[in-house]
């Protein structure tokens, strides 16, 4: 299958390009390098060493013997956009190419407005180019289950049949995001629906859970191969960030009582997810909507699970409970459902003890690479202005 992995050099975008072209897939990467340039403007860097993307797809060919074609522009571009998809011809289109943290969304007007024309436009860019380049092509869209924030009902996948005076419909699930990213994220779903419906595209919108981890079996190939790991304030998971804060004895943070509950999956398990979703197409014309996650923890449960394993290797790692930055319930009932997936095959990772060790020894094997005053949190979504932007240490260092 000839595979267009758009947002190919970023966290699950490396990941999965790897793994789809180890199974033999065609695989090309569409990146702007935007996620290299906002760790520049935050003064932040990934815990483990990037190498920059030539490299990284020369040492993928030379371990492997499969090529990946790179194209190097930016999707809110159509040109770019449109000349990407003639070269390539893509049968399935997985669209990674967004901007993904909530507090970067949330910084000032500015990076709001950046977040919601980046992945809106972008988006729209990709489904007017499949509808005019390939119309049978799959397009396969990274979601988030942020989308659906925390009712207190259960959280179906995509879709809710609802019975109202005394009629019955099937409708898209309510929306509930909490952050301008989310909000993009949601215009994303009903620009997807809306087309499918139109054109006839098809398109799988995964709603994806908090993903953690850095191994898959194809970037323990070579460390040149190695994928991100991401612990600051702003792009940086709370998984990432309490294993960080171990390594170096600092306190694990929890926003609020850390009642806060999500779905969580595993790196391997994403790159899995992308492949049932290709191998199984839906029909012309249909928007189908997976949940995709594997488990569900709330921060404080994860804090102690790190805190466990701290233990467990002679360190101490106290618990605090920080004023929660975001605007959100602290407590809440969650159960979300993620069947679909699991249909097709998917066989989940789970959070262990020998994982939850094997992040922490990473944080611990890269702990000079860690700046502490990443860690605690700077923007605050009840201020439209937040004061995050710094200079990288080696550019201050130097000026200095």
């Amino acid at each position: 299958m000839r595979i267009l992995v758009l947002g190919g050099d970023g966290y699950c975008g490396w990941a999965t390009s790897l793994y789809l072209s180890s199974r033999g897939h065609q695989v090309a990467i569409a990146d702007s390098f935007h996620r290299r340039l906002w760790d520049h403007e935050l003064g932040a860097q990934s815990l483990t060493p990037i190498r920059a993307l030539p490299e990284r797809l020369r040492v993928w060919h030379a371990v492997s013997g499969q090529t990946i074609e790179p194209f190097v522009g930016d999707i809110t571009d159509y040109e770019f956009v449109a000349s990407s998809f003639q070269a390539f011809e893509p049968e399935t289109v997985i669209h990674f190419a967004e901007q993904r943290a909530a507090p970067y969304s949330m910084i000032d007007r500015q990076h709001a407005v950046f977040t919601q024309v980046n992945n809106v436009v972008g988006t729209l860019n990709v489904l007017f180019a499949i509808k005019e380049f390939s119309p049978n092509c799959h397009l396969v869209k990274l979601g988030t289950m942020g989308e659906y924030g925390t009712p207190n009902i259960d959280i179906e996948e995509g879709y809710i049949r609802i019975q109202h005076n005394g009629r019955e419909d099937l409708l898209p699930f309510p929306k509930q995001p909490g952050s301008f990213y989310h909000l993009s994220k949601v215009h994303d779903s009903h620009n997807i629906m809306f087309c499918c419906k139109i054109w006839g595209i098809r398109a799988t919108d995964l709603n994806q859970g908090v993903v953690y981890g850095t191994v898959t079996a194809e970037v323990s190939l070579d460390e040149a191969l190695i994928n991100r790991f991401d612990y600051d304030e702003v792009f940086g998971t709370a998984l990432n960030r309490f294993c960080v804060q171990a390594a170096i004895g600092h306190p694990l943070t929890v926003y609020g009582s850390g009642g806060q509950t999500r779905g969580f999956l595993d790196i391997r398990d994403t790159v899995r997810c992308i492949e049932l979703a290709c191998i199984n197409p839906p029909e012309r014309g249909e928007c189908r909507v997976f949940n995709q996650f594997t488990e569900q923890f709330s921060v404080l449960e994860l804090a102690e699970l790190v805190q466990s394993a701290a233990h467990k290797m002679g360190i101490d790692a106290p618990i605090d409970h920080l004023p929660d930055p975001r605007v959100e319930a602290e407590e809440h009932y969650y159960n979300a459902r993620h069947t679909k997936l699991l249909d097709l095959g998917l066989r989940p990772h789970l959070l262990s003890e020998s994982l939850l060790d094997s992040l922490v020894n990473i944080a611990f094997q890269y702990r000079d690479r860690i700046d502490a005053s990443l860690l605690l949190p700077k923007v605050d979504w009840r201020n439209s202005r937040n004061d995050r932007r710094q200079r990288p240490a080696a550019m201050a260092a130097a000026a200095d």
